[in-house]
């Protein structure tokens, strides 16, 4: 009988589409800068993430330890080989995250310093290490995905902003919808213990999962096709409308957008591409959380006010 993958199918997973989104989208373009997961306990932060890291990598990704030092995350000297007479560096977790995900759980417990290294070299490509007598600099990509529970503390605005986008994962109100995710997760409890029945089911999402993953690495090539012109101005006004500090805001909306449009092959971006992401990228950038307040989205008032600026300039 095949091997059940110890990681659950993304496709498999129910709801959570806006966290979905947000990673996808963080793909297609990483010159959005990565995405902000946050929300309470068990609302399946970490399992969406590690099954959206297998579909794409095939394998789980690289996870930042909330204790990891500099020289753990930059690199440094191998300390056993340094006992023994000898200079041998270590590359580290950034580098080891190169052409893969890199995930910080509890990013808003991790020292404000490390996350700032992390963050320049997520939106730049570009590590630089200058310490303990290292000097050189090095290409590195990857996806940056950091997840964190409101209740145990916020991070500071300045850093908030530094992520693209930024999701708040809730658990499912509706009845049928918890029960969809309940069926989801014992189907999969009967496959890993081979049922077959429940096998075929898991193995059939698992096939879906490499169809999509082909679909957003094509949304990928053809991203830098999609026509920005006529967004320009309604991001501008969405973000405007918010009283977004600085203009990370209304960037990562139209990049955010164009991604949207190359996902789903559309030549240009549209209003309602820009309607779409405009929470994710505006959301942690409004001045409530530039006050060191958390966040928040005021539904359906702030849905309206986007939808009227995009529509007046669209």
């Amino acid at each position: 009988m095949p091997t059940i993958s110890p990681i659950m199918p993304y496709s498999m997973i129910v709801g959570q589409d806006q966290m979905k989104l947000a990673l996808e989208l963080s793909f297609i373009a990483p010159r959005i800068g990565g995405v902000l997961i946050s929300g309470q306990r068990g609302t399946g932060k970490s399992t969406v993430v590690r099954a959206f890291a297998q579909m794409l990598y095939l394998h789980l990704p690289v996870t930042l330890p909330i204790n990891a030092t500099e020289d753990r995350v930059v690199g440094g000297w191998q300390i056993k080989r340094l006992m023994e007479g000898y200079a041998e560096r270590q590359e580290g977790l950034l580098q080891e995250a190169d052409g893969r995900m890199l995930y910080i759980d509890e990013v808003n417990l991790l020292d404000d310093h490390i996350v700032n290294i992390i963050l320049d070299v997520a939106s730049t490509g570009v590590l630089s290490i200058q310490r303990d007598g290292i000097r050189e600099e090095a290409r590195v990509r990857f996806s940056l995905v950091g997840t964190m529970n409101p209740e145990e503390g916020l991070l500071r605005p300045q850093l908030l902003d530094r992520f693209g986008l930024m999701v708040y994962a809730e658990a499912d109100r509706q009845t049928e919808q918890r029960a969809s995710i309940i069926h989801a997760v014992l189907t999969y409890d009967a496959a890993l213990a081979d049922e077959p029945e429940a096998v075929r089911v898991v193995l059939a999402h698992a096939e879906q999962d490499a169809v999509y993953a082909q679909r957003l690495l094509a949304a990928k090539d053809r991203l830098i096709t999609v026509d920005v012109a006529a967004a320009v101005d309604p991001c501008i006004a969405a973000a405007t409308a918010f009283e977004m500090q600085g203009h990370r805001g209304d960037l990562v909306m139209l990049i955010a957008a164009r991604a949207l449009a190359a996902l789903e092959e559309a030549p240009q971006v549209t209003t309602e591409h820009l309607a779409k992401v405009a929470r994710l990228a505006l959301q942690h950038r409004r001045v409530e959380a530039s006050q060191g307040a958390q966040a928040f989205w005021r539904e359906p008032e702030d849905d309206q006010l986007i939808r009227e600026r995009l529509n007046t300039h669209g």
